[in-house]
């Protein structure tokens, strides 16, 4: 038999449209050779053109999911993704306390890039209870203002929030600067002794409409590279080429920004037919 790949759980809301969200999620684990699992937070309508509609699921059933995987199946790393409303928060919080799950990846989402709020009014300030629980905080630069309250606009002040959520429990930090106009990530890691290693990762910006997830697709490739053995900073490099070529590779789909292409590695390493079929001989 071969050998268990490494087994990501995605806690994730459902996108339609696979470009986010749990389903995305699958894709990019399968794409690094990983095994993924979902939890689902929250049903949207959505399309390419924007989240019209959010139903979250109830805290008590996330609960239930959560403790029924973690209960069969042994866990390499945690994405955490939309969370929908506080009582969701606090079961997945519950969850990281209890469990204490390696590698856990928080993207703390807010809103869609549509503009629609995927957090209600009270999730927020719990969300920030989970960042002491997790490995790897992944916010963009509009998520890591609204949760260290300073502005971010710049890589300085991506430094300066980083040092926020430093103190506010983060061990290490990734503030993406996907939406500068050079594409700047920030990798903060804290230090036993001193201030925090801070590492800038750049690259030229992409102009492509195929660009709806990739914040979602940054965050799970971490997860998986992390699950993989890889140091932090390898894994957020591995991550952020990953990303870069699945935007690159990404094909027209729908009316509005359509998705990565998260399965480009299936395009560049095409496996001869006889892999797959055993010759039958009568």
């Amino acid at each position: 038999m071969p050998p268990t790949p490494p087994v990501i759980l995605s806690i994730a809301g459902f996108d339609p449209s696979s470009g986010a969200g749990v389903s995305a999620d699958i894709k990019t684990i399968g794409a690094h050779g990983c095994y993924g699992l979902g939890c689902i937070t929250a049903l949207t309508v959505q399309s390419t053109q924007g989240v019209r509609k959010v139903e979250p699921v109830s805290g008590k059933l996330i609960a239930e999911m959560l403790r029924e995987l973690a209960n069969d199946i042994s866990i390499s790393a945690v994405r955490i993704g939309m969370l929908g409303n506080g009582e969701v928060v606090d079961a997945v919080g519950n969850f990281l306390g209890s469990v204490k799950p390696p590698n856990v990846v928080l993207d703390p989402i807010l809103k869609s890039t549509s503009g629609a709020k995927l957090l209600n009014n009270h999730g927020p300030e719990k969300l920030r209870s989970l960042i002491p629980l997790a490995h790897v905080l992944t916010p963009n630069i509009e998520e890591a203002a609204a949760l260290s309250g300073v502005p971010v606009t710049n890589l300085e002040q991506m430094k300066v929030a980083a040092l926020k959520l430093h103190d506010m429990g983060a061990a290490n930090v990734v503030v993406t600067g996907g939406h500068l106009e050079k594409a700047i990530d920030l990798l903060s890691i804290k230090q036993a002794q001193g201030p925090p290693k801070q590492t800038e990762f750049g690259s030229n910006l992409l102009r492509s409409t195929s660009t709806h997830g990739t914040g979602c697709a940054f965050a799970t490739a971490v997860a998986c590279n992390l699950a993989l053995g890889r140091q932090l900073e390898d894994a957020v490099i591995m991550a952020k080429v990953y990303v870069t070529k699945a935007i690159a590779k990404g094909y027209p789909l729908g009316k509005g920004p359509g998705p990565l292409n998260h399965l480009y590695r299936m395009e560049e390493t095409p496996r001869p037919a006889a892999e797959f079929v055993e010759p039958v001989h009568r």
